[in-house]
C-alpha cells in the first residue's frame, strides 16, 4: 500500500546542470562574492512504511533543529530549513568546500490514510525522523474466512451413494 508519493521540484535537473557550469567557470573566474560558492541543496531522504506508520528520515548534519520548519498543508508534507556556513573559519583558509549550504525545502504528498495532526519529529545525530501514524481504517486487517459444511448435502450424498 503506497501512502506517500515524492514530489519533485520542477527543473531540478536544470539546477544540477547550472551547478556544474558554475563549478567549471567558478574556478576560472574566481569568487564574485561570499554567497557564490553556497549552492542550493536538498537533503537526502528515506521513506518507509510499517504496519502502523510512515517513517521519513532526512540527513541534516550541522542543521540546527531551531532552523527547521516542518508542516503539513493540503496533504503536502514540507521540510524546510537551513544549513549555515561556518563563519568561525576564515573563508581564505578553506582549501576545498564541497558541502552545500543555505536554505532547503523538500515536499512530499501524503495520502488521506495518515494522521497528519499526530506527526512526531525527532532529531538525533544529524538525522531528522518523522513518524506519521496511519489512521485505523488504513491499517491492514486480516479477515478470517469461516468455512461451513452443508450437512444436509453431505447426508444426502451419502444416502445416494448407499443406494447404489
Amino acid at each position: 500500500m503506497k501512502t506517500m508519493n515524492r514530489w519533485e521540484q520542477p527543473f531540478r535537473g536544470a539546477t544540477t546542470l547550472q551547478e556544474q557550469i558554475n563549478r567549471v567557470f567558478g574556478d576560472v573566474v574566481g569568487r564574485t562574492g561570499e554567497e557564490s560558492n553556497l549552492t542550493p541543496w536538498a537533503p537526502e531522504v528515506d521513506i518507509y512504511e510499517t504496519e502502523n506508520e510512515l517513517v521519513v528520515k532526512a540527513d541534516l548534519p550541522d542543521v540546527n533543529p531551531q532552523d527547521l520548519d516542518i508542516r503539513v498543508e493540503s496533504n503536502i508534507l514540507t521540510i524546510r530549513g537551513e544549513r549555515k556556513f561556518d563563519k568561525k573559519v576564515n573563508e581564505d583558509n578553506y582549501l576545498r568546500i564541497e558541502r552545500s549550504y543555505g536554505s532547503f525545502s523538500r515536499s512530499f504528498s501524503l495520502a488521506n490514510s495518515v494522521k497528519s495532526e499526530a506527526i512526531k519529529a525527532d532529531y538525533q545525530n544529524g538525522v531528522l525522523t518523522l513518524s506519521i501514524p496511519k489512521r485505523e481504517e488504513a491499517k491492514p486487517k486480516q479477515i478470517k474466512v469461516n468455512v461451513t459444511t452443508n450437512l444436509m448435502g453431505t447426508h444426502a450424498m451419502a444416502a445416494v451413494a448407499g443406494a447404489r
